[in-house]
């Protein structure tokens, strides 16, 4: 255990905040830590100060790189004595400024990238332990290398952490198979605000033992401790792969097949993403010479998977011919080889890369029942056509577990600070829609910086005091990722 002892002279009292890093503070962080677990320089902290996306920078005292459990104690240890905010940081690659912090507050940030092991692959009982630093792709390497799968996939895999997957509750396109990360969860390893280590791990499946209090951190996006460690549940790795591309008149029928397919191809879908096709022009941003398998004016991704002795090839051919008899699919690729169906994912994943490409624009990541997607997008598209035209609208995402990303662009000529100011109007009015329809503002991005007020304005008085109650048991100084999804206590009642 590594124990910090503070000169008498950089006492602060509890709760207060330093605006200054003082030589003391950096060398008492720097005892913590170690000499490479401290960056306080403008030029080493700039790369943990903004997110990828360009949308947020911000500001803080130091970055911590912690190199070990102990350190991570005794770093919160001394915050907590010294009455320092924290934000832990994952791979950074949150939309919602979960992990940024522009409000001046004086804050430390802890990168947990050193933290980045792979602790040990229980392949006989399909299990997996990580330091929370571990990379995504990294795990499912590792899983695949024993012949098994770890299903969490995300378009920033390689670089986005496991910790800040089980932070952030990640979503990802294989949710309506496997489910969201806190489905993929055993258990968790933590730090919480005073530097207490709480171990949750055990490998069980079945645990019905009183609170299941790895559950309140998952999701928490770093306000109630900092996670340290994931034990997460692996599965076979599938034996066959079957991957379609598919043209549909509409999103009601691209709806209407997905009710088809659940009960013809049953648990085998591992994947449903349904593509505006105005957005095809935002993957060939990417690549130009990116092919298009239809031509209709909704594309479906559609994926099965399975282990051996079923024949997956017959059963999704069957469907789509069945789908097409009915007029549910105008039009159908099925992937002859792993290079095609790479390729239709590409188109997928380069429509994203796109629209960052090409600049600023309103992103979102509703939820809403699946009945209810072609409503959302209906009723979005008729909002900016009416209320901001000139604006594009781009429809896309996981329909097989209502999470729709309606985004929209805004024209070219339009100066950046001007379609931010309007991009506010744009996204209040998405996040009304999707309320209006019993959904949610955020399916898996989570509520960060950016969604909170929206956030605490929809929760019940009985939510918002049970939601505080939590925060005051596991962090009673507020040091936690101070301004992330919860108001100030001023604001919260």
């Amino acid at each position: 255990m590594i124990c910090i002892t503070l000169s008498p002279d950089i006492k602060l009292p509890p709760q207060m905040t330093v605006h200054s890093p003082s030589p003391d503070i950096l060398s008492a962080l720097e005892a913590a830590v170690g000499r490479n677990g401290l960056v306080a320089d403008p030029a080493g902290m700039a790369k943990y100060l903004g997110d990828w996306a360009g949308d947020y920078r911000g500001g803080a005292l130091a970055v911590l790189r912690p190199g070990s459990v102990g350190e991570v104690q005794a770093l919160m240890r001394l915050c907590n004595e010294l009455g320092l905010g924290v934000i832990p940081q994952g791979g950074n690659t949150g939309l919602v400024s979960g992990a940024i912090d522009s409000s001046g507050a004086g804050l430390v940030v802890v990168s947990l990238e050193r933290l980045n092991s792979i602790r040990r692959i229980d392949a006989g009982n399909f299990t997996l332990q990580a330091d929370a630093g571990c990379v995504l792709q990294a795990i499912k390497d590792a899983s695949e290398a024993r012949d098994c799968l770890f299903p969490l996939a995300l378009g920033a895999q390689g670089s986005c952490q496991i910790g800040g997957n089980a932070a952030s509750n990640a979503g990802g396109v294989n949710v309506l198979r496997y489910g969201m990360a806190r489905d993929l969860i055993l258990g968790l390893e933590v730090v919480l605000a005073d530097g207490e280590l709480w171990n949750g791990f055990s490998g069980l499946r079945k645990n019905n033992s009183g609170y299941d209090l790895k559950q309140l951190f998952i999701g928490s996006e770093g306000t109630l401790g900092i996670i340290t460690g994931v034990e997460v549940k692996l599965f076979p790795k599938p034996a066959q792969i079957e991957t379609a591309y598919l043209g549909l008149p509409s999103f009601e029928t691209a709806i209407q097949l997905f009710n088809w397919a659940r009960r013809a191809c049953s648990d085998l879908i591992s994947a449903f993403e349904i593509i505006g096709a105005e957005c095809i022009e935002l993957a060939r941003l990417i690549d130009p010479n990116m092919p298009g398998p239809v031509e209709a004016p909704v594309h479906v991704l559609m994926e099965l998977s399975s282990g051996p002795g079923i024949d997956l090839n017959a059963l999704l051919a069957g469907f789509l011919a069945e789908a097409m008899k009915a007029g549910l699919v105008s039009d159908a690729v099925l992937a002859s080889s792993n290079a095609q169906a790479r390729a239709f994912w590409t188109i997928r994943e380069g429509l994203v890369e796109g629209q960052a490409k090409r600049g600023y624009h309103v992103r979102t990541d509703l939820s809403v029942r699946i009945s209810d997607i072609p409503a959302l997008i209906e009723h979005a598209r008729d909002l900016v056509a009416t209320e901001h035209p000139g604006w594009i609208p781009l429809a896309y995402g996981h329909a097989g577990d209502g999470n729709i990303h309606f985004n929209v662009l805004p024209p070219l000529e339009l100066g950046e600070s001007e379609a931010r100011a309007l991009g506010v109007e744009v996204t209040a009015g998405l996040y009304q829609i999707a309320v209006g329809l019993g959904g949610s503002i955020s399916a898996e991005h989570g509520i960060g910086r950016s969604r909170r007020r929206e956030f605490w304005a929809g929760l019940s008085p009985t939510h918002r005091r049970m939601t505080m109650a939590l925060k005051a048991a596991l962090d009673p100084k507020g040091l936690m990722n101070p301004g992330c999804l919860l108001p100030s206590t001023e604001t919260s009642s």
